[in-house]
């Protein structure tokens, strides 16, 4: 999996894009190096990434006001911060707007490298739906992002299924005769932990079950037709909590 993972690294140290290059090279991840902000944009406009690695501290646009830039060219698109200064203030406005997380440097390799690992595991998405045509046309949309992507149209499929490998689901509200939320319930008294992400085309005929799913504890609510900026920016803000977590773990 690693050969299909593309990370932009943007650091105006030379030195450093290259050495931390050749070591995710190494390790079987594509990488694209930047020597600044407007650059990393340039490069983000005209290619997809999985993650950007940027120093905090450059001359012009720091990596915060990068990562804002960033959000309009890709959103949802992770980002983590890498410092040699102390930028307490600068972090915390980088995390109140949903950078993954800053590393020190020296980085630590083994951390870094395990984050990357840890950043495919968390891109498998199913999608339960019983539009077919709509299960594709989002399938193929996020499997371009970098989604591994599932798609299931049988509102009877068991929740150990519809689970599977799965990281997120994508879950229609009404499906045939079968609530949404009576699926929802299914998932939970399995995994209570999975995030489910309610998506429908009823906002008002289906508001009291769409009320009770986000009391059982879904994510959110997003109506069609989808907002696609607005669905990836709720899948980046799921995935970012256990990004986050790899990022502290030692």
């Amino acid at each position: 999996m690693n050969q299909n993972t593309r990370i932009l690294i943007v650091d105006d140290d030379r030195r450093m894009t290259r050495t931390l290059s050749d070591i995710l090279t190494l390790a079987g991840y594509v990488t694209v190096e930047a020597w600044s902000g407007p650059e990393a944009l340039e490069k983000a406009r005209t290619g997809q990434f999985d993650c950007v690695l940027t120093d905090i501290r450059m001359p012009g646009m720091d990596g915060v006001e990068l990562h804002r830039q960033l959000c309009q060219v890709q959103p949802g698109l992770p980002l983590v911060l890498m410092t040699a200064y102390a930028a307490e203030e600068l972090i915390r406005r980088g995390l109140d707007q949903g950078v993954i997380g800053a590393l020190e440097k020296p980085l630590d390799i083994n951390q870094l490298l395990n984050f990357f690992a840890s950043l495919t595991k968390t891109r498998t998405i199913t999608i339960v739906d019983d539009d077919p045509a709509f299960c594709q046309t989002l399938g193929d949309i996020l499997e371009l992002r970098g989604y591994q992507v599932v798609k299931i149209s049988d509102p009877h499929t068991p929740p150990d299924q519809i689970a599977g490998n799965a990281q997120i689901i994508l879950l229609d509200m009404k499906l045939n005769h079968i609530n949404g939320h009576d699926v929802l319930k299914e998932l939970r008294a399995l995994y209570p932990e999975l995030p489910v992400l309610l998506v429908t085309g009823y906002r008002q005929e289906m508001a009291v079950p769409i009320q009770r799913a986000l009391e059982n504890d879904a994510y959110a609510c997003l109506y069609k037709p989808l907002v696609i900026p607005d669905l990836l920016q709720k899948l980046a803000e799921i995935r970012a909590k256990p990004l986050r977590q790899m990022l502290v773990a030692k």
